[in-house]
């Protein structure tokens, strides 16, 4: 790791750990996507649908952008400690949703945790899909997708 890191790099640190959420001892991707759950209530679920897509977008590109910066960084593809990826995929399980009780959101998020944790197709071979942070984020994006499905429909037939 490089020993002396410019702004930008700290930046991207920083932004590719959600702060402190990626350096938990313990599962830092289910802390990361925790977080995640915790922000979307107050910082995207209360936007129009227009300006949650465009948030999203501009999350999966700038921080595409910072986690490749921080793989460089850290020497290593994908640590455990660069959770912005769960930021971006949480959010998308919550797209198409303006308000969801604390139960819906709690299931909303083992809902992505499961599709992020397992992979299913093709959500494992995305990953070598883009190179760098964007390969990263593009899983992500894919899990948040299969979870916002699975919450819309047992919202379907359960709200």
């Amino acid at each position: 790791m490089i020993t002396q890191l410019s702004t930008s790099d700290k930046i991207a640190l920083h932004a590719s750990r959600l702060g402190p959420f990626g350096l938990s001892p313990v599962a830092p991707g289910t802390a990361g996507s925790a977080a995640a759950v915790l922000l979307a209530p107050i910082f995207f679920m209360p936007l129009p649908m227009w300006l949650r897509i465009v948030a999203i977008a501009i999350l999966f590109c700038w921080g595409s952008i910072q986690i490749t910066r921080a793989e460089e960084i850290l020497e290593s593809k994908d640590p455990g400690s660069i959770v912005l990826d769960e930021l971006v995929g949480q959010w998308i399980t919550f797209l198409p949703f303006a308000a969801l009780s604390f139960w819906w959101m709690v299931i909303g998020f083992i809902l992505f945790r499961i599709f992020d944790i397992t992979k299913p197709y093709p959500v494992k071979d995305s990953e070598k899909w883009l190179e760098g942070g964007w390969g990263v984020m593009i899983d992500d994006v894919l899990a948040g997708l299969y979870a916002m499905v699975c919450l819309g429909i047992l919202r379907f037939f359960f709200a």
